[in-house]
């Protein structure tokens, strides 16, 4: 697809994505924070999350959904954990801020365990696991979200796309990272198959009855990673998901949202809930040896043994890195409707 769309520099997206935010309403701090993370989903290949959703969250912030000026408040709840308030602003904001909080406190008690509340949409959750491996710390970030994904032979939507981030420092090179959602494939990935007439892959989708079907114009509702023979394994992943960043943080179940798209309602804030987890090597091994040891299991992992027919074993992150590679030289695709929001 991405033959069919134009391309252009980061830079410039970063300040057509900007601006429009900014023409939205949206508090310098809060827009830069939503910038930063959508430039990253583009980046890294992770369109879905990308720029593509600057219209929606400036119809957010115009419909009163989305605060346009948040006051984010930080409450300190023992010496590794606190709350980030996010005030319904842009969910972007109240992420990157409860990783800095994270790092502050993993200085001091080795790990930094932030929950999030009154927040909204926050992108890729990649994004705020980058943030803190870039300042030389593990970090794991969550959210749940919308239920569109059935249980495991279940038959109704349960669980949402729920991301797991993980990503975590390496000398002298890109972090480690893991960004993986818990159903089988994203619902893009059925919309972009039916307006292609193309058939889905086996066991990733299923119909209204929760049965498994191919065809994207019969599906209702996602699968769990691992599909219809091991689905148990994405649901209860989805269910961690859910349980540290709506239960923890006493926010919204995934059944309970305001739906994210295709309702009327566009004023009602959703009170998203996110959570964050940020570790110090220094607290346990030490800086120094942590990354002598990751140097050395990445550099085992990718000279493993490769199977016939496979082109080569890649850790966590090694896709994402050659995509920005390649973006960064020929340009960001940007689909049709997006460009033209954004005056391309």
């Amino acid at each position: 697809m991405e033959s069919q769309v134009k391309r252009f520099a980061a830079a410039t997206l970063e300040n057509k994505v900007a601006g429009a935010l900014r023409s939205a309403g949206a508090s310098e701090a809060s827009l830069l924070a939503a910038t930063r993370a959508m430039l990253h989903a583009s980046m890294v290949g992770v369109d879905s999350h990308g720029v593509r959703l600057t219209e929606h969250y400036c119809q957010m912030l115009a419909g009163g959904r989305l605060n346009k000026d948040p006051q984010l408040d930080v409450e300190l709840r023992a010496s590794g954990s606190a709350m980030v308030h996010g005030d319904d602003g842009l969910g972007h904001y109240a992420a990157y801020k409860a990783v800095e909080v994270g790092i502050e406190l993993a200085r001091k008690a080795g790990v930094g365990a932030v929950g999030i509340n009154h927040s909204s949409h926050l992108g890729a959750a990649g994004a705020y696991a980058l943030a803190g491996a870039e300042q030389g710390f593990i970090t794991f970030a969550t959210t749940n979200t919308d239920s569109m994904v059935a249980l495991f032979d279940g038959a109704a939507r349960f669980h949402g796309t729920n991301p797991l981030a993980f990503a975590a420092p390496v000398p002298d090179a890109k972090p480690w990272l893991l960004d993986m959602a818990t159903s089988s494939i994203p619902m893009n990935r059925v919309l972009l198959h039916r307006s292609l007439g193309l058939e889905l892959p086996e066991g990733v989708a299923a119909d209204a009855q929760g049965l498994p079907v191919t065809d994207p114009d019969h599906v209702d509702m996602l699968l769990p990673l691992g599909g219809a023979d091991y689905g148990y394994k994405g649901a209860g992943l989805a269910g961690v998901a859910t349980l540290f960043s709506a239960l923890l943080t006493g926010t919204t179940l995934d059944s309970d949202f305001i739906p994210m798209y295709g309702g009327d309602d566009v004023s009602t804030p959703r009170n998203m809930g996110h959570f964050v987890m940020v570790i110090d090597p220094d607290k346990f091994v030490g800086r120094e040896i942590f990354g002598m040891m990751m140097t050395r299991y990445l550099a085992n992992l990718r000279a493993a043994p490769v199977r016939p027919g496979g082109e080569r074993v890649m850790a966590p992150g090694d896709r994402e890195w050659e995509t920005v590679a390649r973006r960064t030289a020929e340009g960001v695709p940007v689909d049709p409707d997006t460009a033209r929001f954004l005056g391309l």
